[in-house]
């Protein structure tokens, strides 16, 4: 059973946490000190319980803390070897852990443990960070907070700001917390009550006399054509950018992406001075961290055309990486890890927002909402002083810190199709819904399209949050509804890589029943739907420059001549060709196409539930029920073809085996002699 004190901790970190003026994603740490059973001597025993590296306070339960025994952790003071050396106390806090389990002490460890007080708060929000970051942070710490708080000049976190911070509690016994330079807040209390107060009251403070007291336009006037673009034309702006920015991002490795158009964005990149402040780069360790020292900012007004601006993100991006291997180059010692990309991974457009790169859809839509947060925070400082966030040697050490490269060698390797954005059509139930589930089991990022969205958007929720998979409406038979589907993943994902056109119907009629419309509702839906969904992702695709995966859901009936189906075989011929010509014309992009035959895929198909299954059974002359053991029983294996079958197929294609594989047909039919490929 969790401890009491533990349970309230993690009560308060997860109050702390929900709130993003408090903190940002995996932000800040919080710590509670009590007494335990020690289980081998049966005595007390005082521990530290601290939220360890790499949680998050909002989402923290018993498994995210850290738990030491705080006379072992303490007693770490008389073997500091000092500033030069102060990265070796991290490992050292592993001798003085409590039980198994539990997650890793984090480099706040020491500042939880020495401070003279039962429970701690390590907090970023945007307004204490503000003060941190500002040019007279000191004095507005006295003015704000009078003796309340303390101004602690920055000191990267460790083991010495630790020191530091238990000295200035001891030294100020009416302080009830400190403003950390550059950094962030702390707080503290005699109880999990107190310090949460204490955390709230120096945020809402700060909050309140910046709102009080800032200059009426902190980022200067509006700059002439900066201007936030009408909605509509500011999305269909950003998908039209999208695959350039997203190639710019990817350069060194491949990236997932997130659009945002927020008010606090649109109004920054509109204001004069955020060519300056941009510039300087973010000051907390965790922005800097998710977001780079930097931005890329496209220099030119709302209004300039995509072309224009496609022609000027290039240019920027030479200049940028120039820019970023001469910050490594300055900073750069023997000891050093490898540079790790010097790509940006937050992408600015005046007038149309911002985009956010990660190693997935998380870790993209976080970096967003940390630059988001530094915005903010110059905004903040800008409003009552200067913003001067710390100098770009203090970055480089947290950014190429020994420790964070460590943490990032412990990270799990990623799954085989991580960082794919893959749209999958006619994927809300049956064939398209079991490739959506499986390209998300291995890495992939899922949008699910279909013509009812209702639908597609469950489809998306049962496979994950928003962050895995995203339901679109697409009718592929009509192009300005296909550009919608496609611009929709590309907004959602911040590109594309994988294409799944599986969207289909069928009307089983013999040649003589069969009329115009019919033939046309199953062309327009199978070939033309299929070749318009190619031909938009195909812009996408050759645009980013990465490569990329078209895969065609054909049939058996492409090659094989069975009754009473001539519209529906015919159109899955058309889809079949249509892999053959555009493996040949897309190949020198890097980008492969193929198709999967499947046959009489009957178990959770939307076709055969919605009158195919009965008119195929009747051809047959066999129940409805028992199509499926029909089928399975006229293949060389005597077995059941299942949506799963088919999805595994299309992994197969799209995953590390067969990357030398185009222009290829894969069937799977439990073997169907007559539909032989020749």
């Amino acid at each position: 059973m969790t401890n009491n004190t533990a349970a309230d901790l993690i009560a308060r970190s997860n109050r702390l946490g929900a709130d993003p003026r408090n903190t940002n994603y995996a932000g800040g740490n919080t710590s509670a000190k009590g007494i335990e059973t020690d289980p081998v001597t049966g005595e007390d025993v005082e521990l530290l319980w601290v939220k360890g590296s790499g949680g998050d306070l909002g989402t923290l339960t018993e498994s995210g803390l850290a738990v030491l025994r705080l006379d072992r952790m303490r007693a770490l003071v008389d073997v500091y070897p000092g500033l030069d050396r102060e990265d070796e106390m991290v490992a050292a806090f592993d001798y003085c852990l409590h039980g198994k389990g539990g997650a890793a002490p984090s480099i706040d460890t020491a500042m939880h443990g020495l401070v003279d007080a039962q429970h701690v708060d390590h907090l970023h929000p945007d307004s204490g960070i503000a003060i941190a970051t500002a040019a007279d942070g000191e004095q507005l710490t006295r003015t704000i907070f009078g003796g309340q708080v303390v101004w602690v000049p920055w000191r990267r976190p460790g083991f010495q700001l630790g020191l530091d911070i238990a000295a200035i509690k001891a030294e100020n016994p009416d302080a009830i917390g400190c403003i950390l330079g550059g950094h962030g807040i702390t707080a503290w209390g005699d109880t999990s009550e107190e310090a949460e107060k204490n955390s709230l009251w120096i945020i809402e403070t700060a909050a309140e006399h910046i709102e009080k007291n800032s200059r009426p336009e902190p980022f200067g006037p509006a700059l002439d054509g900066y201007g936030a673009l009408p909605e509509d034309e500011r999305r269909a702006k950003a998908a039209a950018l999208v695959p350039t920015i997203r190639s710019i991002a990817s350069q060194d490795r491949a990236m997932v992406g997130h659009f945002t158009d927020s008010d606090v964005v649109l109004d920054f990149l509109a204001a004069a001075e955020h060519p300056r402040l941009t510039a300087l780069g973010t000051s907390c360790p965790d922005h800097f961290l998710r977001t780079k020292v930097k931005p890329l900012v496209l220099d030119l007004p709302a209004d300039a055309s995509v072309e224009d601006s496609i022609a000027r993100l290039r240019e920027l991006h030479v200049a940028y990486r120039e820019d970023y291997q001469g910050y490594y180059d300055r900073n750069a010692d023997e000891d050093s890890p490898a540079i790790r990309g010097a790509d940006p991974l937050i992408v600015l457009v005046p007038g149309v927002g911002m985009f956010s790169f990660g190693k997935d859809k998380q870790t993209a839509r976080v970096a967003g909402e940390f630059y988001t947060n530094a915005i903010n925070v110059m905004r903040g400082a800008e409003g009552l002083s200067t913003y001067a966030p710390i100098d770009e040697a203090e970055k480089f050490r947290i950014e190429y810190w020994a420790l964070e490269e460590a943490k990032l060698q412990r990270m799990p390797a990623p799954k085989p199709l991580a960082t794919r954005i893959a749209l999958v059509t006619g994927a809300a139930s049956g064939i398209g819904k079991a490739i959506a589930k499986k390209l998300a089991a291995q890495g992939a990022v899922v949008a699910i399209a279909d013509l009812d969205l209702a639908k597609a958007q469950a489809a998306a929720a049962e496979i994950g949050g928003t962050d895995v998979a995203v339901g679109v409406q697409a009718d592929v038979s009509d192009e300005a509804a296909v550009q919608a589907a496609v611009d929709a993943t590309l907004l959602a994902f911040g590109g594309l890589d994988l294409v799944v056109n599986n969207a289909g119907l069928s009307l089983s009629k013999s040649l003589l029943e069969t009329t115009v419309a019919d033939w046309d509702l199953q062309h327009n839906v199978m070939a033309k739907g299929s070749f318009l969904v190619s031909r938009t992702a195909a812009k996408a695709l050759i645009e980013q420059g990465l490569g990329g995966d078209i895969v065609y859901i054909s049939s058996k009936n492409s090659v094989f001549a069975g009754p009473n189906n001539i519209a529906y075989s015919a159109t899955k011929a058309d889809q079949a060709h249509q892999v053959r010509l555009l493996a040949a014309e897309l190949g020198e992009h890097g980008v492969r196409v193929n198709g999967i035959n499947p046959d009489g895929v009957v178990q959770g198909s939307g076709i055969f539930s919605s009158g195919w299954g009965a008119n195929r059974a009747a051809v047959y002359g066999v129940d409805e029920k028992d199509l499926g053991a029909f089928y399975a029983q006229r293949t060389l294996l005597k077995r059941e073809v299942l949506p799963d079958h088919v999805a595994n197929a299309v992994y197969a294609l799209v995953g590390p085996d067969l990357t030398q594989t185009t222009g290829l047909h894969i069937p799977v039919d439990a073997g169907v002699a007559a539909a032989f490929l020749r």
